[in-house]
């Protein structure tokens, strides 16, 4: 066995120093820790093949493990075979879960902690985060995005292409019809949103998304060899968020539901689960099963109005009750070390970052700064998490509770804003948490409006929530005048971390992306060239033109809306 004699130092010592570099050692030789010489070896294993797949608007009860009325066999079966999070976070709404899993930060460190970022505004990721596909790419990474991006796309800087993704197949905004890939942002402004690369993808108009998306992923897994090159696949379903449609065959077996909404929706997460199966199935006729790590995430909570269901959890998508950010999750691996079993670890999704990296090869310092932690020994060998806080957000720019002050908050914090975290067993709200109801499943025929106001707790003077949320993760009993010690610590924490915050970014909207200008699709329309702005980002006035213009549009989109589940079968 040959050797090279190399004594007196650690092999990391020496790469540490510069007498060395990894191309001298040379792919099959590792450092004897007797001697400090080096000898040859099996070679290394490859990292292993990542696919993340995520659903979008899916609710924590649309899932079969979940003693849902929706069948999902795949899921089922995967999670059971894997393992189950089910203390797992993600953020209330698209753009910001999309933004904490690429970059590992917390909105507030990004500037996008307000809202999403619509069509028409001149705001993307910001181009000084280093994405996870980036970090991946580094790492030796074939890296591919299938479906919705949801993260800006005013210049070409800011498309999936230029932010570390080899190649990409999807629509860019939020959401668009799911045969025609026609998107609206309000009335008159649609334009048609399916992309191949930087290019737009014309011919693939009137193929269902859920399947069209499902067939690009087989094609990548059937062309790649993936025993010279790891992957990594981040799939992210436009299903199962509005509009409602889906092929007649998911719908049948759903005939016995009388809520059209439900039904809908239903027989859309038996096409996403159809989806999982069949990429399952590639992913071992393919040679990629036995070194691969399959993730399931959605992105928030459910809609209620459109067939989701958070139950028994309080709140909806949009909210920062649990209904809002308590995610479905899982994990599927022949890596697992403990497998068949369900997670209390807490997990967020920030935290795929450095766990991802980490899986990949990667060190420390190339996570350094996010706000993820490596979960991979909690989730694959039981352990406890090293997470024990989450800040699920600090939005300066949503409506002040008018209930709420910088007194109610004991001179610390003024509660009028709206915020939320979680440390260990406790989780605090305040200023206007969004929609506080409970909301069983939709089983009535017809449009359920009457729902909407069923056992809303949401006291309009009230300003500051406390639960302990491991024992009342229905969030039942407000403990925040019992335990005004425990909302001072969280109030102080939230201190902290605004302190840490940068300014948001929400530009106003820019006219010369409307559809119409740049021929009929949604497109960048600002040169690479042209200068950022962002002296024009949004603040808060009481402009009763600009609140007109929204009600007008919330109005359509309402009327939309009600169409749509009227649409019977």
């Amino acid at each position: 066995m040959a050797t090279t004699a190399l004594t007196g130092f650690s092999m990391m010592s020496l790469l540490s120093l510069g007498y060395l570099t990894w191309d001298m050692i040379g792919p099959n030789q590792v450092e004897n820790e007797t001697n400090h010489t080096f000898v040859e070896s099996s070679p290394v294993p490859q990292p292993p093949h990542i696919i993340f797949i995520m659903t979008d608007d899916q609710g924590f009860n649309d899932i079969g493990y979940h003693s849902s009325d929706i069948r999902t066999p795949a899921l089922d079966k995967l999670a059971a075979d894997g393992v189950k999070l089910e203390n797992y976070y993600i953020q209330p709404i698209c753009t910001p879960s999309r933004s904490q899993l690429i970059t590992g930060r917390y909105q507030i460190h990004t500037g996008l902690q307000h809202s999403i970022i619509r069509p028409r505004q001149p705001n993307c990721l910001p181009f000084d985060q280093v994405t996870l596909p980036q970090r991946l790419q580094e790492l030796g990474y074939s890296t591919h995005m299938v479906g919705k991006w949801h993260l800006g796309f005013y210049k070409k800087e800011c498309l999936p292409t230029r932010r570390g993704f080899d190649t990409y197949f999807g629509s860019l905004t939020g959401s668009v019809n799911y045969y025609t890939y026609d998107s609206c942002d309000g009335p008159g402004r649609c334009g048609f949103d399916l992309h191949e690369g930087e290019s737009v993808a014309w011919g693939q108009r009137g193929k269902y998304s859920t399947h069209l998306y499902t067939q690009r992923v087989r094609k990548i897994l059937a062309t790649h060899d993936p025993q010279s090159q790891p992957l990594f696949i981040y799939l992210s379903f436009q299903a199962v968020h509005t509009p409602l449609q889906s092929p007649r065959e998911y719908i049948y077996p759903y005939r016995g539901m009388e809520n059209v909404a439900r039904r809908k929706y239903a027989a859309m997460v038996s096409a996403v689960d159809e989806a999982v199966r069949n990429i399952t199935y590639a992913l071992r006729k393919y040679g990629y099963y036995q070194n691969s790590v399959i993730i399931f995430s959605t992105d928030n909570g459910g809609q209620p109005l459109s067939g989701g269901s958070n139950w028994p959890l309080r709140g909806r998508k949009g909210t920062y009750w649990e209904g809002g950010v308590r995610g479905l999750g899982f994990v599927h691996s022949p890596l697992l070390r403990k497998k068949r079993r369900v997670s209390k670890a807490l997990v967020h999704i920030t935290d795929w970052y450095p766990t991802l990296v980490g899986l990949a090869g990667g060190n420390e310092s190339l996570t350094e700064g996010v706000d993820g932690h490596d979960v991979w020994e909690a989730i694959s060998g039981g352990k406890e998490s090293p997470r024990l806080e989450i800040l699920h957000n600090i939005d300066p720019l949503y409506n002040h509770a008018r209930s709420g002050s910088l007194e109610k908050g004991y001179g610390i914090w003024n509660t009028a804003v709206q915020a939320s975290i979680r440390a260990g067993d406790w989780k605090l709200l305040t200023g206007d948490p969004g929609y506080g109801d409970w909301t069983p499943p939709p089983v009535l025929p017809g449009f359920p409006a009457g729902w909407w106001n069923l056992e809303r707790h949401t006291e309009p003077k009230k300003s500051v929530w406390l639960f302990n949320i491991s024992g009342d993760p229905y969030e039942r009993q407000d403990l925040s005048e019992q335990r005004p010690d425990v909302v001072k610590e969280l109030l102080a924490r939230l201190v902290y971390y605004n302190n840490t915050a940068v300014p948001v970014r929400y530009p106003s909207e820019d006219l010369r992306a409307d559809p119409q200008l740049n021929g009929g699709a949604w497109v960048p329309w600002v040169g690479d060239e042209e200068e950022e702005r962002w002296d024009t980002v949004y603040q808060k006035k009481n402009n009763w033109k600009k609140k007109l213009k929204m009600s007008k549009s919330r109005s359509f989109f309402r009327r939309l809306n009600t169409r749509m589940m009227s649409n019977r079968i």
